[in-house]
């Protein structure tokens, strides 16, 4: 068979492009997919002449001459790629041009996240998703939220992102009851509030945009590449958070957590560090199931359970992070869901 993973290159980005969208190529050349490489300037901020003039040379030239010519059995498609125009030609286009079966990814639902209340583009959104062969979502929630939106696509939960990951696992470890937090700090406004100055454990934090100041158990380390964060993670557990409030996850990007999978989750437990969530994310489910870390309706819960937490409950925690870590490296979660997908009848 043929089988291909659609790569769309931003020529003007240094980078090929974000980690998760990265790491499933990666992982499904293993079951045989190639990279389809497509080349279009993606800004969304651009509304300019010259941006709808290449975005109409886009659909009338580059698209098709990459798929005229295309043998093809399965095409994926990571979404999104933050241009409805774009994704809804693309689709058109391997329609046009091949008998591919067509597979979505989904790294993000944007009418959960930045387009709630925007009609039209939620509308388009489950117009994609119903215009596929199958989806891959992330979880039960957000598979039970695609169901109740009118999506009738097979769907397969991918569980977690896998997370490529070549640093050596610290399977020896100091139980002093650690914390990390990793991520973009702009948006994580909890770790400014009053009420986290009261809380009592240590954290460390890193990634860009930190604020001015931060409270005095909180330790700020720095920005370090995805490539490079993984050395510096030797804490006990990871702290997947978001929002405003240590009291729930509240906000745009807290409420997403109802339904996402946080690529943070992945990196710290690709560490073989456990990890602690919002009781209401999706994530919880996760990590309830596997035991690699637990679930709290409010960051003032967790120095209660971090004392009441002796070493003997965190060494088994720790080993079901390390065995989850292990399947994140070799890619387990992306290659089963995938599997099931193609197994799929129509």
């Amino acid at each position: 068979m043929n089988k291909y993973v659609l790569t769309i290159k931003d020529p003007n980005k240094n980078n090929a492009g974000p980690k998760a969208k990265e790491d499933v190529l990666y992982f499904l050349k293993d079951e045989g997919f190639l990279p389809l490489p497509l080349s279009l300037k993606l800004d969304p901020e651009d509304r300019s002449l010259g941006a709808k003039l290449r975005k109409i040379y886009d659909v009338k030239v580059k698209i098709p001459r990459v798929f005229k010519k295309l043998k093809a059995d399965v095409v994926v498609l990571q979404y999104p790629i933050y241009s409805t125009y774009l994704t809804n030609n693309i689709i058109k286009a391997i329609r046009s041009y091949t008998d591919a079966k067509l597979y979505l990814v989904i790294h993000d639902v944007e009418t959960l996240r930045l387009f709630k209340d925007d009609q039209t583009f939620s509308k388009n959104e489950i117009t994609v998703f119903n215009d596929v062969d199958g989806i891959i979502d992330h979880n039960r929630k957000m598979h039970a939220w695609l169901n109740e939106q009118g999506v009738t696509t097979p769907c397969i939960d991918l569980e977690i992102f896998d997370y490529y990951n070549p640093t050596e696992l610290r399977k020896e470890y100091n139980y002093d009851r650690s914390l990390v937090f990793a991520g973009n700090l702009a948006k994580s406004k909890f770790l400014t509030s009053k009420e986290f100055e009261k809380l009592a454990f240590k954290l460390e934090l890193f990634g860009p945009s930190p604020a001015e100041k931060y409270a005095e158990n909180i330790n700020y380390q720095g920005v370090y590449s995805p490539e490079e964060l993984p050395d510096h993670l030797n804490q006990n557990f990871g702290l997947v958070w978001d929002g405003n409030s240590v009291a729930k996850c509240d906000g745009t990007f807290g409420e997403y957590t109802k339904y996402n999978n946080p690529h943070k989750a992945s990196l710290y437990l690709s560490s073989g560090l456990p990890i602690i969530v919002w009781k209401k994310a999706a994530l919880a489910d996760f990590v309830i199931d596997n035991n690699v870390g637990f679930a709290v309706d409010s960051l003032t819960e967790i120095d209660e359970r971090l004392e009441g937490m002796p070493r003997e409950e965190y060494s088994v925690i720790k080993k079901n992070a390390l065995a989850v870590a292990q399947k994140m490296r070799d890619g387990e979660f992306i290659k089963t869901a995938m599997t099931k997908l193609e197994k799929v009848k129509d």
